[in-house]
């Protein structure tokens, strides 16, 4: 009998493994590495999972390897808060289980006691024997997932398809943008905590937050009975990047097949086609709308979170709003024409602009972070209510704004990563479509009382550069940082950075870099804050009123020091007088 012991590259170091390898040989069982034995089998394909890692790839030929070897086991090492091991932990299960064969999985901590992982290297050599005596034999199966295609018939039957609420002031417009392909896209509701709950029974708990949220709130909706569920896909967006957020697809389908759901297909939505559906595509009209959908939420976050804090008739703000999506939503419906668009983004900022408000000043609170966790209320525990409860505004920035980023990075990769001039072009012909619809917006926004103007996306790489590479693109990436600063430069020194507990791209360009932050901008007031299933609401209400006590402060003694210095202007006038 021999042990594939599997894991990160850096596992194979003594002072992380804690000696397990020396631990297995005591037994009198040989150790292999997944890299001794990946090369001598391939593995089938597709995968449930965006198998797009190259240490992932020969982790699962290894497996491959071992569910067709009778002599080999397999345990898998993974690290405290390693996100992509709920990746690839599930997927070599799948392989090995579905084979027979048992899988093993050992957590490597700083803690050096092997007493755990030593019971469940003797429970499996246990099982294993018991498995021989009994003469049974594993039986290796193809480890190719046949996904359910969203076919042409099924946009002709008019299936209902779901998608998750991942910002309800933009996703009240989206899914009628959406729903101009010819497929009906419906508009769920706000998640509530219950949606939690779901994800957590039918998904990875080492996953992130947002997936497990995403994911609890799509199986939740096929469960509720409102749909018929031989009459209903599910649609996910899917970035192609290194984060987890790519493989939300595949964290879906694996709670569908847990939840006897896996007839229901899964479309992707990507913008470089990783998947293709024959019954969804892309057309002129629903890119459009879209566009447009998303520029009518940016507008409605700027407007409504700078007005509302301070408005004299309670709930005119929100009234305002409901007035304008309701009209927004029925201008999408109707065809989404650019003339219609136009003279909507002028009179929305225009009635903004133009109700009464208090003359007082509170505290300016950005709210970053991590795409969903930023968006999503139930995701961040209403952060826009905590903040306004607490005697500040809210400030976010835009959705559009992520979109720049994602095409922006092209020009990163042709540079320096080899990506064709191709890519770069298009990437720019993409940006300016964008301001092309945002140029209204823009130009109201300038020319308004109360609003700023939405920022180019050059402008904010240059704002990041100084203190992160553009070279750091997984998740929000250099954009998250450039973000901050934006702020910063725009009177909002006060953030609050959301990011799901583990999610360690977030981790290093927004809590990694607060510090540098502080330096180049000393009145930067800055709180990292972990959202996860099992955070403490009361610790990150801590956290936040902190920051807003300090908030206080910082604006009294501005208040202070400009009172200070008219009255000292007025005596210097007299004076002279």
């Amino acid at each position: 009998m021999g042990i594939v012991l599997a894991g990160r590259p850096y596992h194979v170091d003594p002072e992380i493994n804690h000696g397990l390898p020396e631990l297995i040989n005591s037994y009198g069982i040989a150790v292999l590495t997944e890299d001794s034995i990946s090369h001598l089998t391939n593995v089938e394909r597709p995968l449930i999972v965006s198998d797009q890692w190259m240490y992932h790839s020969r982790l699962y030929a290894a497996a491959n390897y071992v569910k067709s070897s009778k002599n080999l086991e397999l345990i898998q090492l993974n690290s405290f808060g390693c996100g992509l091991d709920a990746v690839t932990t599930d997927c070599v299960n799948d392989i090995l289980s579905g084979s027979g064969k048992i899988y093993t999985v050992l957590k490597i901590d700083e803690v050096s006691n092997l007493g755990a992982a030593r019971i469940r290297i003797r429970s499996l050599i246990s099982a294993v024997k018991v498995r021989n005596k009994k003469g049974i034999v594993p039986h290796p199966i193809s480890s190719a997932y046949d996904r359910e295609l969203f076919t042409k018939e099924m946009k002709e039957q008019k299936y209902t398809v779901l998608a998750p609420n991942m910002s309800p002031i933009h996703f009240s417009m989206l899914m009628p943008a959406f729903s101009k392909s010819g497929v009906y896209f419906a508009t769920l509701p706000d998640p509530d905590k219950s949606a939690v709950d779901v994800g957590l029974k039918y998904v990875n708990n080492d996953a992130c937050y947002p997936s497990i949220l995403v994911t609890g709130q799509l199986i939740q909706e096929l469960q509720s009975g409102k749909y018929d569920l031989n009459n209903t896909a599910l649609a996910i967006t899917q970035t192609g990047g290194g984060c987890r957020a790519t493989n939300y697809i595949g964290f879906i389908r694996r709670a569908l097949k847990k939840a006897g759901l896996e007839h229901v297909p899964v479309i992707s939505i990507s913008a470089s086609g990783i998947e293709s559906n024959p019954g969804f595509k892309f057309n002129y009209t629903m890119l459009s709308a879209s566009l447009q959908a998303v520029v009518y939420g940016d507008i409605f976050m700027r407007c409504l979170y700078r007005m509302r804090p301070y408005e004299e008739v309670p709930g005119s703000a929100d009234a305002l709003h409901k007035k304008w999506e309701k009209i927004c939503i029925e201008s999408i419906e109707k065809g989404a024409k650019m003339r219609t668009f136009k003279k909507n983004v002028r009179e929305i900022i225009r009635e903004f602009d133009a109700l009464p408000i208090k003359d007082i000043k509170k505290p300016r609170v950005g709210v970053v972070g991590e795409i969903l966790v930023k968006f999503q209320p139930c995701a961040n525990n209403k952060i826009v209510e905590l903040l306004e409860a607490e005697g500040a505004e809210a400030v976010m920035p835009d959705l559009s704004g992520f979109l720049d980023y994602a095409f922006y990075n092209n020009n990163y990769k042709h540079e320096f990563l080899g990506k064709s001039k191709k890519s770069a072009v298009i990437a720019d012909t993409v940006i300016k479509l964008l301001d092309m619809y945002r140029s209204t917006a823009r130009k109201e926004l300038s020319a308004s009382k109360h609003f700023s103007t939405i920022p180019h996306i050059q402008e904010l790489a240059e704002y990041a550069k100084p203190i992160v590479s553009l070279g750091n693109q997984t998740g929000e990436g250099w954009f998250l940082t450039a973000e901050m600063v934006e702020l910063i430069k725009n009177d909002v020194p006060n953030i609050v950075c959301c990011q799901p507990f583990g999610c360690l791209p977030n981790h290093i360009v927004g809590k990694g870099v607060i510090k540098e932050l502080r330096a180049a901008y000393p009145d930067a007031n800055i709180v990292a804050v972990d959202y996860d299933p099992g955070a403490s609401e009361v610790n990150q209400l801590n956290r936040i009123k902190l920051m807003l006590s300090t908030a206080q402060k910082n604006l009294t003694r501005k208040e202070e020091e400009v009172a200070t210095e008219s009255s000292q202007l007025e005596a210097a006038v007299s004076e002279i007088e």
